[in-house]
């Protein structure tokens, strides 16, 4: 059995679930083959525990790592920020400076709090929400977290709390007097959110949305949602914890011109450092004050650090541009494959994050074996990319090369019924179910 393997069955029994990350479960990729753990990840380079070498076309890091694995100029201003010490009594410096400059990136706002996680990112901007419309119920559309506002869209009628909005997310340990706080709406549904509206009478302090996910970007329903929170005194929150740093440096909304109240990062931020912001309007963040929002690690150096050299980076190398056309070429170049081997596949999402929808019946089991079969071609792969900085052509070149190979080997066995013999493992779990 490979080190990693035998890691992650040892983990199972130390840590509940395995890890701290659902995603990076060995079971959302390839049961009892996945590599699991890395002695090394350098550009889009990793190395497993038995010194096994890859090429990451997957979700590098969770779609953290922008500008690839231990990228060396985030390092080097990293390393200085720890010899000048990480934490003080007193606050760093680059606090300011990074305020300053998302500021400066997002134009229609003025002020900016400060975490280290997406997750706590979107509490913190509920939590300012609320008290700044004194309303307490939130709309929400999207993938927003862990944390008890959001999970208590999960608590059903039931007494076995068998919620079934977010298949695998179970609300168990969520206070019941949560129920009905948190409301979901779908993407490109305006008269959901208007029902929402409707049934709560202004009862609704925040709606609180992906920009975009998976689907198309949809205009003019983001106009419709930025229009509904105006007209009902609701704080419009855009999560671009994932979208964010993927278009441009800061939120991709900005490309359109659709202004929220408050938005959140996080993710690619910090290229790996963890740093996550919530940068708004003046009259919605000052009601910060009025309530309590404080942690000690929030304060501290190396991801303020980080952040700054990111958007520097960004800047200086055209970043962005970068991902939007390495993306689009990996997009087209997925498709192709698909259709020539007559396989119904659709590749979606923006150009930075392509993701294949498989289209054909037992669409988990060739995702499995593409998945297996990737690997033995030397490559962590599943149905999403994270397109970084790092990636070449020369990287998706020979990805696609070995991707077409893969599919002739599932199309020959798909089309004689003998998919599953293919498989050396069980089949890997289904992603939780979004509304974007």
């Amino acid at each position: 059995m490979k080190s990693g393997i035998r890691l992650w069955n040892k983990a199972k029994k130390l840590i509940p679930g395995g890890n701290q990350l659902l995603s990076k479960r060995v079971e959302m990729f390839l049961p009892n083959q996945w590599p699991a753990y890395y002695r090394k990840a350098k550009g889009v380079e990793v190395w497993d525990l038995d010194n096994k070498h890859y090429i990451d076309m997957s979700i590098m890091g969770i779609g953290t790592c922008i500008l690839g694995y231990a990228n060396n100029d985030v390092n080097k201003i990293v390393n200085k920020a720890i010899k000048s010490g990480s934490m003080c009594t007193l606050n760093c410096y680059e606090e300011v400076e990074l305020a300053e400059k998302l500021v400066e990136l997002h134009p229609w706002s003025d002020m900016v709090r400060f975490a280290r996680t997406g997750g706590e990112a979107c509490a913190i901007a509920v939590r300012i929400a609320r008290a700044a419309s004194g309303k307490d119920k939130i709309a929400f559309c999207g993938y927003h977290g862990w944390h008890d506002w959001y999970i208590s869209a999960n608590l059903a009628d039931s007494k076995n709390l068998d919620g079934h909005l977010l298949p695998g997310l179970s609300p168990l340990g969520v206070p019941r007097a949560l129920k009905d706080t948190a409301i979901p709406f779908s993407y490109g549904n305006l008269e959901e959110l208007k029902k929402i509206i409707s049934d709560n009478k202004n009862e609704i302090g925040a709606i609180i949305m992906e920009v975009v996910r998976h689907k198309e970007i949809d205009l003019e329903f983001l106009k419709g949602v930025r229009e509904i929170a105006s007209q009902n005194r609701a704080v419009l929150i855009f999560d671009e914890v994932t979208s964010g740093f993927r278009m441009r440096a800061g939120g991709l909304h900005v490309l359109y011109n659709i202004k929220p109240d408050i938005v959140v990062l996080g993710k690619a931020m910090g290229n790996g450092y963890p740093i996550a912001a919530v940068v708004g309007k003046k009259e919605i963040m000052e009601a910060a004050q009025n309530t309590f929002i404080s942690s000690s690690f929030w304060t501290e150096r190396i991801g303020f650090a980080a952040a700054l050299e990111v958007i520097r980076q960004f800047e200086r190398n055209n970043v962005a541009s970068y991902l939007i056309q390495t993306g689009n070429y990996l997009k087209k170049g997925l498709k192709e494959i698909f259709d020539s081997k007559g396989l119904k596949a659709e590749i979606v999402g923006i150009p930075p994050m392509p993701l294949i929808v498989i289209k054909e019946t037992m669409p988990l089991v060739i995702k499995t074996v593409y998945t297996q079969e990737m690997l033995k071609q030397g490559f962590l792969a599943s149905t999403l990319t994270y397109i970084s900085y790092a990636h070449t052509k020369n990287n998706i070149d020979k990805f696609m090369e070995s991707a077409a190979k893969v599919l002739d080997k599932i199309t020959s066995a798909y089309t004689s019924g003998k998919l599953e013999d293919v498989l050396e493992g069980p089949i890997c779990h289904p992603d939780f179910k979004r509304l974007t």
